[in-house]
């Protein structure tokens, strides 16, 4: 089965349905993909909320 694409949020989702914190998605991701690429994932689902609500997201 394939994962969902990385920045799309799915693999973040799965974890937390299956029970575990997002603060241990948070821990995995940042060994996985460095602190440099976790941040610049972050910005851009914070954009892409934004966006989905309609405003500036500040």
């Amino acid at each position: 089965m394939a994962k969902p694409k990385l920045g799309s949020g799915g693999r973040f989702r799965a974890l937390v349905a299956s029970g575990k914190s997002p603060a241990l998605a948070a821990f995995i991701g940042r060994k996985k993909h460095g602190k440099v690429k976790m941040a610049a994932l972050a910005a851009a689902g914070r954009r892409r909320a934004a966006r989905r609500a309609g405003g500036s997201g500040y």
